[in-house]
């Protein structure tokens, strides 16, 4: 079967101007059957929609603050570093991910520009706006919980991870405040900050407050490896997401009619049916590719 390929968004270090990447995203893409590829920061829009039609998937990764002008608001002393190189390339990645249907899964950041630029606006920084006993800003190491999250049993993310209450790890000082009109909350912590989003008009639309990346190795507790494989690379774990019998019409890229179908082999008459799928490694050794 033939690998998919998913796209990450590139971290940007400011302070020495390049761009570099967390194994974990990539290691994790790997692991769950795929090929990772990451995006060039510098590139025009002409180039991006080439590179997105390459791609299977979109990883929206953590990094810095979303720019609040993208919510109309002026920018506070409390927020943090920006990168408006990242937020209009991340930008248009997300309206062609929407257009396309293609799956597309944020993590820290990713939750918060999904929020941003579909209407939603953000709390610039939760120590001075919101009142909580979470610490949302934990310390080192990373790869622990420190908190917990109350999952909505009606959710997508609660048919993958099967657990309603679950602890997870936070590294992050901004956070969701209005939500957008499209998005429906899916799991909040015990001060009522929302910690995961979907849209359930599209067929792989979520995202998550915190990294689940950091679990992908350390962790002890399969829930987080669970997450990590189907959570955080939901168009790769179609194992657990055939299982949520949703209408087949929703999931366009389900259909063996359909332009944007990946399931290589898979007839709609198989995938009319409950369906586990079998996707693994056929190289043990990583293929990370820089567009």
């Amino acid at each position: 079967m033939t690998q998919m390929v998913i796209g990450v968004t590139p971290l940007y270090d400011v302070q020495r101007d390049s761009v570099w990447m967390i194994p974990g995203y990539l290691d994790g893409i790997t692991q769950a059957g795929g090929i990772p590829v990451i995006f060039p920061l510098d590139c025009g829009p002409k180039q991006l929609h080439q590179l997105f039609d390459m791609v299977d998937g979109v990883l929206f990764t953590g990094g810095q603050d979303v720019d609040p002008a993208l919510y109309g608001e002026q920018r506070r002393d409390t927020c943090g570093e920006i990168c408006q190189k990242r937020d209009i390339m991340e930008r248009e990645l997300l309206q062609m991910c929407r257009i396309h249907q293609k799956p597309a899964f944020g993590i820290c950041r990713g939750i918060q520009l999904f929020n941003a630029a579909l209407g939603g606006t953000l709390y610039q920084d939760l120590e001075h706006e919101l009142t909580s006993e979470i610490r949302h800003h934990m310390a080192p190491p990373y790869n622990r919980a420190v908190h917990c999250v109350q999952i909505d049993g009606d959710s997508l993310l609660y048919r993958i991870v099967g657990e309603q209450n679950i602890a997870v790890n936070s590294y992050h000082h901004q956070g969701v405040r209005e939500l957008a009109p499209t998005l429906t909350a899916c799991a909040w912590s015990a001060d009522g900050l929302i910690e995961a989003v979907e849209d359930r008009r599209q067929p792989f639309f979520l995202a998550t407050q915190w990294h689940p990346e950091l679990f992908y190795r350390h962790a002890d507790n399969r829930q987080f490896l669970r997450l990590a494989e189907n959570v955080l690379f939901p168009c790769l774990g179609q194992s657990e997401i055939v299982l949520l019998h949703r209408n087949i019409e929703t999931f366009g890229q389900f259909r063996s009619d359909s332009p944007h179908n990946r399931l290589r082999g898979i007839g709609r008459t198989e995938i009319d049916q409950p369906h586990t799928l079998d996707f693994h490694i056929s190289n043990p050794s990583q293929h990370i590719c820089w567009l």
